[in-house]
């Protein structure tokens, strides 16, 4: 009996509450319980879901790395299965290669819009341990979304928009390979296989992106970067909440942050205790890079003074943070430590969305409005470093975009970083 696609794996809070100290499936969902049980034994359902879950389990320290990892080894575990009828870990070379070429092509039923849970409660308002959990029909493996530039407003929206056709990039699919071969490797290294099948796929020119990322087509112009901030400030001055979406905004720019960077829960989410300010006066952000290491960015100084101490205002704490302070960076609105990437990427785009509508209430171009359109949050990371490009030595700047490893930098090289950066503002 054929079967349909399914997720297998939840949310990072969900995940870690499974059984690791066994092999079997004591703390899993039924319905993912049967859906692996209902394979035939020579696939090894189980064994193969059994190494994802362990090597998930290896990349659950940040919130955005996990579900990354976890959506393309979910994929591949799911094509192994279904499509390939082999165990994940017999997979071949030959088999990588057709991986790929399903993850450009998945076949209809594999693809659909992006759904905001996997697995859908039953149960009170409040979570407990008796609630069950049924599938959400609606999920697919792979997902179609619709461009920011298209209109989002109900006023905007006279008939439904037909769903776009799906469509990755080269660059997706370089993401997906290299995952896919960090799992392999991880199999190696438990010694549960001999061979990264991916390998071979990882080198072929024909799944390689040859031309370099137009950062200026994804960077805001100074009108626009002067909108998108004055409107998030001015959200701010009007309603306390959006005091934490202005710092978010002030942070991901000044500091050229990726979403990975700020969002996650428990131990490894930022707390204010890692923005420190060293012996010569100079402020910095220590950031999980992905193996747990910490990154150092320099802080410029009119982002210390009016944002930071700005928000921890509002928090009613010192103005400055202490090299302990366990304060999360940032919170729900009810006290909860951390935020998930989806949850910024909405804060964002209503700070996009309503600067927008400023820029059309104030009669600009519709060039102007349309690249605004597309913009996302990745955007501003592009856009901060195209600002600062012209006043900063490239070996700074590379360093606090994290392009260069920190053990290139000397004490002296450091200092000169943070001086290169400290007089440089948000605004001009």
């Amino acid at each position: 009996m054929s079967k349909s696609p399914q997720p297998l794996f939840e949310s990072l809070a969900r995940f870690n509450e499974l059984n690791f100290q066994t092999l079997g499936l004591s703390a899993e969902l039924p319905v993912v319980r049967d859906f692996l049980e209902g394979f035939p034994a020579v696939c090894r359902a189980i064994e193969g879901y059994v190494v994802v879950r362990s090597f998930l389990r290896v990349h659950s320290g940040n919130q955005a790395t996990f579900a990354s990892y976890r959506t393309h080894v979910e994929r591949l575990l799911l094509w192994s299965l279904l499509v390939a009828h082999k165990p994940l870990l017999d997979l071949q070379s030959y088999d990588a290669k057709d991986y790929v070429e399903f993850y450009l092509n998945p076949t209809q039923d594999w693809v659909g819009p992006v759904v905001k849970s996997r697995f859908l409660r039953i149960g009170g308002r409040a979570r407990r341990a008796t609630d069950t959990y049924i599938l959400n029909v609606k999920w697919r493996p792979f997902n179609v979304t619709r461009p920011t530039r298209e209109p989002t407003g109900a006023a905007q929206l006279t008939t439904p928009l037909p769903c776009p056709p799906y469509l990755k990039s080269l660059a997706d699919v370089a993401h997906s390979i290299a995952v896919c071969g960090s799992f392999f490797r991880y199999a190696i290294s438990e010694g549960l296989t001999e061979i990264d099948p991916f390998i071979a796929v990882k080198d072929n020119p024909s799944y390689k992106q040859h031309q370099t990322t137009n950062v200026a087509a994804r960077s805001l112009s100074k009108v626009q970067w002067l909108y998108v901030i004055e409107t998030a400030e001015a959200m701010a001055s009007e309603d306390v909440r959006h005091e934490r979406t202005l710092f978010l905004v002030a942070t991901i720019f000044a500091l050229y942050l990726k979403v990975s960077d700020l969002a996650g829960h428990g131990p490894h989410s930022p707390t204010m205790g890692d923005i420190r300010c060293d012996a010569a006066g100079s402020w910095w952000f220590y950031p999980q890079n992905t193996g747990g290491t910490k990154g150092r960015i320099s802080l410029r100084g009119e982002y210390v003074q009016n944002y930071l101490v700005r928000y921890r205002r509002h928090l009613q704490l010192p103005p400055l943070p202490s090299d302990d302070e366990k304060t999360p960076l940032i919170s729900t609105l009810k006290g909860r430590a951390g935020l998930s990437d989806r949850h910024i990427r909405l804060l964002l785009q209503d700070v996009f969305d309503r600067a927008l509508a400023r820029m059309q209430e104030e009669g600009w171009n519709d060039q102007e409005i349309d690249h605004l359109r597309s913009a996302s949050l990745q955007w501003l990371r592009y856009t901060s470093a195209t600002f600062d490009a012209p006043h900063r030595e490239p070996t700074d700047l590379q360093a606090d975009l994290r392009l260069q490893p920190l053990t290139s930098y000397s004490a002296s090289s450091d200092q000169r970083r943070a001086l290169s950066i400290k007089g440089l503002r948000l605004k001009e």
